[in-house]
Order: C-alpha cells, then structure tokens, then sequence
C-alpha cells in the first residue's frame, strides 16, 4: 500500500494515536518510561526538537505530532483511574506485568543505544548509572521515607514526569513511589483534583523550560554513552519494583506473578514487532 494512499494515511494517523496512548499510558505505569517508548518508537528526536525550541519547531512537527499528542492525552488520562484501582486490589500482579513490559522492551532499547555504535565508556555509563541508581533507590526504600503531600511535593512530582519523558529511562514512579507519594499523585490525576493538576503542571512545564535543550544537546553530543546509562537506569528501575516477597509467599501467588510476568514480555515483544511494520520516523 502506498503511503499517500487515504487508507494508508488514515492507518498511519491510527498508530501514531495509538503510540500516543502508550507513551501516555507508559508515563503513569510504575517502573516505565514514557520517554523510553518515544525512543523505541522513534519519536523522541521530533518531541525534543519541538520541546528544546517550540518556536522554531512549531510549524513543522506540531501538525505531525497532533495524533501522537492526542494519544498521550488519552493514555494518560483515561487510564489514572484504572490503574490507581489495579495498584490497589492488585498491587503484585499489577507490579508484576509491569515488570515484563520492560523486560520485554529492553532488547528495543538495546538496539537504540548501539545505534551509532558502542564503546568503553558506553559500558561504564551503563555500570555506574545501574550501580547508582540502584543504591539510590535501596536506600530510600531501607530508609523507609514517608512524605505527606502538598503544593510543594506535587511540583516535584511534576518534576519527575516531565523528566521521564525529556530524559528516556528516567520513570517518575521510580521516585515517587518510595517517597509515597506515587499513589495520591495518580490518584489526583485520575479524579482531575486541581490541587494535584495544577502545582504537577507548573513543575513539569518548569523543568520542560530548563532542561529540554540541555538534555537534547547531551543526547546529540554523547549518544552511546547516554543511551547506555539509560539502560542501566532502566535495569536498576525495574529490578527494584519486582516483589520478590510475593513470589516466595505461596505457591498460589508465585503462579499468578510468574503469568504477569510472561504476559507483559509478550506483550511488549508484540509491540516491537508490530512498531517494526511502521516507518519510525514521523
């Protein structure tokens, strides 16, 4: 079918939605990254054009980003509620196939970061910020912190989504949620609390204004060795969310962890085939 067939505008319209939803949905989700799957999908160069410099970009990638936007508007809000249920009466399970979303998009990732090759400090990148990241959240998780929330904290919580999704790997749950803060700020989204939308708004818009050209220069400069951390963030992330302690409850409980798992992997690894049929750059 040739691209400039109606029907193959309409189908490509259709996906770029659909990649909106899930970079949406991927901002919300514990554990992933919303600027993780615009790296798989092969939008985040677009996006962090448009985001570094808006007015220069507008004219040219906002029309092509309209379906994509659309999307993320969709995946993130329609699925606040669900998820904050999910987390709720379904807290490993849910975890669980979360955890095989990202395992199976890791090889996606992978790919990406070897793109323009790979070299020594690209390994050691990848090392340290595993190794970084990793102590980071083990101490605030032995530390066992708790946050009551306010206008403040949401700002930094806006922070951390605005950061997840200019700074691929980086997933603001992984923050948040040791802080006890993840769940009411979902919570706020879902139910459209101001007092949650508001201060989060003016945090993410914040941090999209000072660090979007700074972190768009490092990723052009020192694409290998950022990629790589970037895996390395993503290993250490996911490895801290995975409830070791309700696989060795029961046998019962092991079983439905171990499906979650499988499903998210096969999911995620349906996906990769599935986005491999479209063109990656808008």
């Amino acid at each position: 079918m040739k691209e400039n067939h109606p029907a193959s505008r309409t189908a490509a319209f259709a996906y770029r939605v659909f990649q909106g939803a899930l970079i949406g949905l991927g901002a919300v989700l514990p554990g992933i990254s919303g600027g993780v799957l615009c790296v798989i999908f092969g939008i985040y160069k677009p996006v962090m054009e448009l985001l570094s410099n808006p007015i220069r970009h507008f004219k040219t990638h906002v029309p092509r980003l309209i379906p994509v936007i659309i999307g993320m508007g969709i995946g993130f809000l329609g699925v606040a509620n669900v998820l904050a249920f999910l987390l709720e009466r379904y807290p490993d399970p849910s975890v669980c196939v979360f955890v095989g979303l990202i395992g199976g998009m890791l090889p996606s990732l992978w790919r990406e970061a070897g793109e323009q090759g790979r070299t020594k400090g690209s390994y050691i990148a990848l090392g340290v910020a595993f190794a970084a990241l990793l102590a980071l959240l083990g101490g605030l998780s032995m530390a066992s912190v708790t946050i009551v929330p306010n206008f403040g904290w949401y700002l930094f919580c806006g922070f951390c989504l605005a950061l997840s999704v200019i700074a691929p790997g980086m997933s603001f749950s992984t923050l948040l949620m040791p802080l006890g803060l993840y769940t009411p700020f979902i919570d706020g989204i879902g139910h459209f609390d101001f007092s949650v939308l508001i201060p989060g708004g003016i945090g993410a818009l914040v941090t999209v204004i000072l660090f979007a050209k700074a972190v768009d220069a490092l990723f052009k400069r020192f694409y290998s060795v950022a990629f790589h951390a970037i895996v390395g963030i993503v290993a250490a992330a996911t490895l801290v969310i995975i409830p070791f302690g309700s696989f060795a409850a029961s046998a019962g409980s092991c079983v439905v962890n171990l499906v979650c798992l499988a499903a998210g992997v096969a999911a995620a690894l349906a996906l990769d085939r599935f986005n491999s049929r479209f063109p990656k750059e808008l």
